[in-house]
């Protein structure tokens, strides 16, 4: 195991977890992961990383979190084989600091041991290395990261001790969440398809979130009645209309083609949404200004943050 430099500031003694909405839309996570890139990560973390489930996001929040870093294995169909890990010697002036490395796709072209290597390797002389479905290599590795990011309906970020939180249970709430991230994005883009079609309203680009659910803001109150709406976005959702990836910025839900920067993060069918319901009134924002439509999707559960700070002895 190399010798990691372990900074001494107080929130890495403190920290044990900090959860965030994970907001639908690259530019949005763009903008999350720049600003818990800020917050969180020393010069001296040279081990994270990053968890989560295909299609939850983890390149784009990588891309926000390490601005310029070229992914292996990109959700946008970059695939550079071998890594630059595996090509990395101590005197190659002109090597990298930071490496990505993905360990699902690599699995399938390196043993366990050849990635363990190379990125024991790159951590010895002082490399960064940000290794996504880092689960799957823990225990080979044998030593936790020095600090995790999780996504699955919220972004979770953990600062790992010797009690943990460990991989295992960090991979546990993400994929137990992760499906009302896709159910509420869903219904929040039947609800817009419908906002455009039935009410002529054009939602913006950047917008807000509540648990299980989206946030819609209207500038002025609007002359919509709720229980309409929603009755019409129930009549979508029970018709199992196909949402599948029409291109980069496109879906498409059934026949209907509409804008969206979240292209996989989607039910593949609008009858997979579950206890989908809007609030029945708008609520104020006095701060923007805006009349807030809300939408809520699933029934609550406990997502298993206790076991990231469990109770020792």
């Amino acid at each position: 195991m190399p010798n990691i430099p372990v900074g001494n500031t107080p929130i890495q003694e403190n920290l044990i977890y900090a959860n965030y909405y994970a907001p639908r839309g690259r530019n949005r996570l763009y903008i999350l992961g720049s600003e818990l890139s800020q917050r969180y990560i020393y010069p001296t973390d040279l081990l994270i990383g990053i968890i989560g489930a295909e299609g939850s996001g983890k390149s784009t929040l990588i891309k926000g979190l390490f601005p310029g870093l070229e992914l292996t294995n990109d959700d946008d169909g970059i695939n550079i084989q071998p890594a630059p890990i595996f090509k990395f010697a101590k005197n190659d002036f002109f090597s990298g600091h930071t490496f990505h490395i993905d360990i699902r796709f690599e699995s399938a072209f390196k043993q366990k041991y050849e990635i363990v290597e190379a990125i024991n390797n790159a951590i010895a002389h002082n490399r960064r290395v940000v290794v996504e479905h880092f689960e799957l290599v823990y225990e080979q590795l044998g030593y936790n990261a020095q600090i995790i990011f999780g996504i699955g309906e919220e972004v979770i970020v953990c600062r790992p001790s010797v009690f943990g939180p460990f991989p295992a249970d960090i991979k546990k709430i993400v994929d137990k969440t992760i499906k009302f991230r896709l159910m509420a994005h869903s219904a929040e883009d039947i609800t817009s398809m419908i906002l455009a079609k039935d009410y002529n309203y054009t939602r913006p680009v950047l917008h807000s979130d509540v648990r299980h659910g989206f946030v819609i803001g209207f500038s002025e109150k609007p002359n919509i009645d709720i229980a309409e709406l929603e009755k019409k976005v129930l009549g979508i959702i029970n018709s199992g209309l196909k949402i599948q990836m029409a291109d980069e910025s496109h879906i498409n839900i059934g026949e209907e083609q509409i804008y969206c920067t979240g292209v996989r993060t989607h039910v593949n069918s609008s009858n997979k949404i579950e206890n989908f319901r809007l609030v029945k009134d708008y609520k104020y924002d006095p701060i923007s200004k805006e009349y807030l439509l809300i939408g809520i999707v699933g029934k609550k559960e406990s997502a298993g943050f206790e076991d990231l700070s469990p109770i020792i002895g």
